[in-house]
């Protein structure tokens, strides 16, 4: 009897020492799935960049400008202020540096692909950084609009990696044809895309 109250006794340990085990490999592989699920949630979610525009040239605009990041696209949005009424030009710079009071620390176009300057999508080639112009309404307001699969952002790959790089407003128009810069005048706004 003794013997069989031993083994017993020695069976319910065995019992309370494995379901411990299992439960142990149960709450390892619960937190195993939801780690890779808010993995899979963080990709999923688009990144966004918020950066904002700072007077240059003696001007009055500033304005803020958002890149969002979704399914393999980039998508810009600006909102600006203290324009003149007209059109205008706005490009990716080579920097996100904004010291120089007339905004040319930002460097010329961002081109990482050394192509000639022109209008977005032109076979003749373009700047990755050619966004092109816009209009700014009667009271100097403007919301620009541009999307593309050729930006990314904070990729490993240097030809689409906006991230480092500057936002330049310019108070003329883009030619699209002058060489490098397209001609469009004074440097009036600026912001460094940073994350």
């Amino acid at each position: 009897m003794k013997i069989f109250k031993m083994e017993v006794a020695l069976l319910a340990l065995l019992a309370v020492f494995s379901c411990k085990e299992v439960k142990k490999e149960a709450s390892e592989a619960t937190d195993e799935v939801e780690n890779s699920m808010e993995e899979m949630k963080a990709e999923m979610e688009p990144t966004t960049v918020d950066v904002m525009l700072e007077p240059k040239s003696d001007s009055n605009v500033k304005g803020e400008v958002t890149f969002t990041e979704d399914d393999d696209e980039v998508k810009m949005v600006a909102k600006l202020s203290g324009l003149s009424e007209g059109e205008h030009a706005i490009h990716i710079h080579q920097t996100a540096d904004c010291s120089a009071a007339d905004g040319s620390s930002a460097g010329g176009h961002w081109n990482p692909t050394n192509e000639p300057h022109g209008k977005w999508g032109a076979a003749e080639g373009y700047h990755k950084g050619d966004i092109g112009n816009f209009t700014a309404d009667a009271e100097g307001n403007a919301t620009v609009e541009f999307s593309t699969d050729e930006w990314c952002i904070g990729c490993d790959d240097e030809n689409k990696n906006i991230l480092g790089k500057g936002v330049i407003v310019h108070q003329g128009v883009d030619d699209y044809t002058s060489q490098p810069s397209g001609a469009a005048g004074a440097r009036v706004s600026c912001a460094g895309i940073i994350e």
